[in-house]
């Protein structure tokens, strides 16, 4: 049953099946495999896969970030951002880092971040005599903050995945590995910028005040802080969060900023209703591949085999950070997360591992496989929305891959960096 579920799954990924369709498939055929199962039992894990008051708040955070962006959110941002570092050494490099990291504590998604503010992005830096395959890698590379920043789309179904974190911890822990992958991108634009002579482009930057700037884009500011402000003060849980920010998106969007009109609602709730149909689509087939394992025993033996191995937590690391770059570089964020974390949790419990500080090593490495090529999502949307080829910009993500991976290896080896600010405010998981 085991055998076929993988053989399956993986001749079908092999002939590029969406990963969805090859979960079920192979779920289906693994089920008709062993005797006495019955079909039934695919249509059943399906929808107790969805069967979760927390999932609902990814269609919520989903909506939030439509509405904002509607609501002139991305121009507000990137103005102020662009103002506020635009005029240093490879400015407008800076202005795309610091944008999209303002943007991902609302979107919660690496490639709305790349599809929507990214697309601007890149064209403000094309004006500005930035290589256009840089530009777009800077972009895609950026974007890989969207889901470590809360609110983020995949912590939520991370802690659906595994009973020892909460999403409200992992929210908060993932605050700082989000923004030191934001300061090594910057690191990397600086050190590019002064070997190409980019400079900043005051033509392109806003005049006003730095000051007027920032008043003007507080409104969309406060959304991350009103979410996390509002679940660490219990005034609601992070599914009641989601909602809020919907409620506030709303307001903002149509009596602060005064761009949102009630006639762009029905396209709106479109986009959403799409986006949302299709992550949840993947989750409700990533239970019935999870079910599958889980009767297979596949997860428990793989414990038994590496707990025998007696690794040290660093060794169980770096095994586990090597296993999940492979996985990364053909697997999505959000389905790699629903098949390999009931496998890899127990042994991170059984190694003493802290939950926290293991979920975001796990969350920020299966991240990175959305710029790894061949398979990366973000480099085809980057590409898309930029119409660079993907072989220029891959070559120029060179020295940001290298600067992901060592963020990626302070993370493992200084568990302080994910776990601080949670402690502080009392969350242990």
């Amino acid at each position: 049953m085991s055998a076929l579920l993988g053989i399956v799954f993986i001749g079908l990924m092999a002939l590029g099946t969406p990963i969805a369709f090859a979960m079920l498939i192979a779920g289906l055929a693994a089920v008709w495999m062993k005797p006495g199962l019955s079909a039934l039992v695919v249509m059943q894990n399906l929808f107790s896969g969805l069967d979760s008051f927390p999932l609902l708040a990814i269609p919520f955070f989903i909506l939030a970030a439509e509405l904002m962006s509607g609501g002139a959110l991305t121009d507000v941002l990137l103005k102020f951002a662009a103002r506020l570092v635009g005029m240093r050494r490879g400015g407008l490099g800076h202005a795309n880092i610091l944008t999209l990291t303002f943007f991902s504590g609302i979107s919660g998604s690496a490639l709305a971040d790349a599809a929507g503010p990214g697309a601007m992005l890149i064209k403000m830096m094309r004006k500005a005599g930035y290589n256009d395959a840089y530009a777009a890698a800077l972009t895609a590379s950026t974007a890989i903050v969207g889901p470590i920043i809360p609110p983020s789309i995949i912590m939520i179904v991370y802690a659906l995945t595994d009973n020892s974190v909460t999403v409200t911890g992992l929210f908060l822990a993932g605050v700082l590995p989000g923004l030191l992958i934001a300061v090594a991108l910057a690191l990397v634009n600086h050190w590019v910028s002064v070997r190409r002579d980019y400079r900043s482009a005051p033509e392109l930057l806003d005049p006003a005040p730095l000051l007027l700037l920032f008043w003007r884009a507080l409104p969309a500011l406060m959304l991350p802080a009103i979410i996390l402000g509002g679940i660490h003060l219990g005034i609601f849980t992070p599914t009641e969060a989601s909602a809020a920010a919907v409620l506030y998106a709303l307001i903002v969007g149509r009596f602060v900023y005064g761009t949102l009109h009630f006639s762009m609602l029905p396209a709106i709730l479109f986009r959403t209703a799409l986006m949302t149909a299709s992550i949840l689509f993947i989750v409700a087939t990533s239970a019935v591949f999870a079910w599958v394992l889980t009767v297979g025993q596949i997860p428990q033996q793989a414990a038994s085999w590496i707990a025998g191995m007696q690794l040290s937590q660093a060794a169980l690391l770096v095994a586990v950070n090597v296993l999940l770059l492979l996985v990364g570089i053909f697997i999505e964020p959000l389905p790699g997360v629903m098949i390999m974390v009931p496998i890899l949790a127990p042994l991170a419990e059984a190694a003493g591992l802290n939950p926290l500080h293991f979920a975001i090593v796990v969350i920020v490495n299966l991240t990175l496989g959305m710029v790894t090529p061949p398979v990366g999502g973000l480099l085809f949307v980057t590409s898309a929305v930029s119409g660079v080829k993907m072989g220029p910009m891959v070559r120029e993500m060179a020295p940001m891959l290298a600067a992901l991976f060592a963020v990626l290896m302070l993370l493992t080896f200084f568990p302080s960096i994910s776990t601080w600010l949670p402690a502080l405010l009392g969350y242990r998981n």
